[in-house]
């Protein structure tokens, strides 16, 4: 059998770029992305002092005022196509930003066994907050795993896969420590946006009653389906649909057919900020809507957006430059 080749491409930014790039690397079909970004580097530096006594001062050089990220085509026909319609989009992006650092895009090949060792290596147990522990599901019985569960934590189970959300990025954490504070148990839930499921498997692991998830990308369905298995989570509890709430207005009417307790939507500001048009229809008297993906620069105009659509922002949470909005009907 021959081995399958990968593209592993780099596209060098700095952090205004990451939420630009970002949204454009979404247009094109390209979900799974890993984001390198010096204030998170900085952050983690800063937070794990403990672990370490010294760092290499060519580490710190390299990440001095450059975020990447990262993301893998299949070394094919259709691989090779997307890459030229990355490289066209890049000269579009250069053309209209010119804060948005080298936007260089850079290319290794790597073989399928590379891949696999070279994706798990980034994937460890996180404690989130309180109460979660995002733990990959080959590191199950880690000894750290064991003894966060044994303290009390509760095990968000994920198989990062290919594509779709770990909960590593700031974003993620701070939807995720946003939830640990807004469960409170048997509430719906509707994740729009939804990738991997993370937020609204980690909603249910919680306590929540049932959840929606959506996702523009139909692979997010199957995706977000194993890692409810993996949680002990069934269909009973647990719908995935694949489309545009945007666009779609027969899917949009359907998900209003109820109200939630809860609306989620990690994406970025420039699909956040026509969805809260729709969020006053989908939410609860007394519901929550928390959105994040959104870089610090353009949280005033979701928070406008909001507002205009009669949500009232009820806390702000910030992390590495990235924030997250609650806001509630009224």
């Amino acid at each position: 059998m021959t081995a399958v080749k990968w593209l592993e491409v780099h596209i060098d930014t700095n952090h205004t770029g990451l939420e630009p790039v970002e949204t454009m690397l979404s247009a094109l079909g390209i979900d799974g992305v890993v984001i390198d970004d010096e204030t998170e580097f900085e952050d983690f530096l800063e937070n794990n002092r403990q672990y370490w006594d010294y760092v290499d001062e060519d580490l710190r050089q390299e990440m001095q005022g450059r975020s990447r990220i990262t993301f893998y085509l299949e070394a094919g026909d259709e691989g090779f196509a997307k890459l030229g319609e990355v490289r066209i989009a890049l000269e579009e992006l250069k053309k209209t930003r010119d804060d948005c650092g080298t936007l260089l895009m850079t290319l290794d090949d790597l073989e399928d066994a590379d891949w696999e060792n070279n994706w798990k290596q980034y994937y460890k147990p996180m404690e989130i907050g309180d109460r979660l522990l995002v733990v990959p599901e080959w590191l199950r019985e880690d000894p750290k795993v064991r003894a966060g569960l044994a303290a009390g934590r509760v095990a968000l189970v994920l198989d990062p896969g290919l594509t779709f959300g770990t909960g590593s990025h700031a974003t993620t954490r701070l939807c995720l420590t946003a939830l640990e504070k807004t469960i409170r148990g048997g509430e719906r839930v509707l994740d729009l946006g939804c990738g991997s499921g993370i937020l609204s498997i980690a909603a249910l692991c919680l306590g929540a009653s049932t959840a929606v998830a959506v996702d523009i990308d139909p692979k997010a369905v199957d995706v977000a389906y194993e890692n409810a298995a993996l949680n002990g989570i069934g269909k009973d509890r647990y719908t995935v649909r694949a489309g545009d709430v945007l666009s779609d207005r027969s899917l949009a009417g359907e998900l209003a057919r109820q109200r939630y307790h809860l609306v989620l939507a990690n994406i970025v500001a420039d699909v956040i900020i026509p969805l809260s048009a729709q969020v006053p229809r989908l939410l609860e008297e007394d519901g929550v809507f928390l959105c994040s993906g959104i870089i610090d620069t353009r949280a005033h105009e979701v928070e406008e957006a909001l507002v205009k659509n009669g949500l009232t922002v009820t806390r702000r949470r910030e992390k590495n430059g990235w924030v997250a909005l609650e806001s509630k009907l009224g």
